[in-house]
């Protein structure tokens, strides 16, 4: 295992990804790039995520391609999209932004052929919307690895990388996203029973706080333990929106309105 992390480097992601930058995720199994996206940008992505939820909130939508659709309630109490999925298939500005040549850069991450964003696939563009309220239904999430689905049907563990969209600043002392550097390497054991998944939210020794400025970019091994700490602030200062999406390689397995629903998400309503 890795030595922690007290102040990890932030990058900048041009059209490659450098030497410093392969061997820092090869060794800790993620990147931190600042300014992905310009303000204007990020306030582009938030305007569009809310033209998906106002439709979705018209429409009573509850499932998109077998995933379900978890609600909530925002500040002023009312309804809100707290996870979306498969949101760029619903806007033509979200499915735009997942076009960036940039994306591509990421790739060599995966260490295997065929890498692709996958729009398509898994839960492809996840939206999260995190507010610490009285109703709210998403103001955390417990530590879990993204390999877990793999297991689940009996597949062996498939290259994956979680890219994520920071769309608010989450400075340390507002939750947000923690991992255990260097534990994409850890043994299947390690990625089936270090923690138990979603229930375990307290902290761990070995964590690495990431934080955020609007228009970072973040990416993380999908065998890596990590989780989404709770802000100790209520109401508006909480609020913290992050979109995430795949990148992937190996066999092509898009979802459809048919889809059911992958057994690891009937636990989503546990995540509070």
């Amino acid at each position: 295992m890795s030595a922690p992390l007290p102040n990890y480097p932030r990058f900048t992601l041009g059209e490659s990804l450098t030497i410093e930058q392969l061997d820092f995720f090869r060794t800790y199994g993620f990147l931190h790039f600042r300014a992905f996206i310009s303000p204007e940008t990020v306030q582009s992505l938030l305007r569009a995520s809310e033209e998906v939820q106002r439709t979705w909130l018209a429409e009573g939508v509850q499932k998109v391609n077998g995933v379900p659709i978890k609600y909530g309630k925002d500040v002023d109490g009312s309804a809100i999209v707290q996870r979306f999925a498969f949101s760029s298939h619903h806007s033509p500005v979200l499915h735009e932004f997942l076009q960036d040549p940039r994306f591509k850069a990421l790739f060599p991450l995966l260490e295997a052929p065929g890498g692709r964003v996958g729009e398509n696939e898994k839960d492809g563009l996840v939206i999260n919307h995190y507010v610490n309220v009285t109703g709210s239904e998403f103001s955390q999430m417990g530590w879990h690895t993204d390999s877990l689905r793999d297991v689940f049907y009996g597949k062996k563990i498939g290259p994956m990388l979680n890219v994520g969209v920071h769309l608010d600043g989450t400075p340390a002392t507002n939750g947000g996203l923690r991992v255990i550097p260097g534990t994409h390497r850890q043994s299947l054991r390690d990625i089936l029973f270090r923690k138990k998944y979603y229930k375990d939210v307290s902290a761990d020794p070995s964590e690495v706080a990431v934080e955020t400025e609007p228009g970072d970019l973040t990416v993380h091994d999908g065998r890596m333990w990590h989780r989404v700490a709770q802000s100790p602030l209520v109401g508006e200062v909480s609020r913290r929106r992050v979109m995430y999406v795949p990148i992937i390689a190996g066999k092509y397995e898009p979802k459809h309105e048919n889809s059911p629903t992958p057994f690891y998400l009937r636990f989503l309503h546990l995540v509070k």
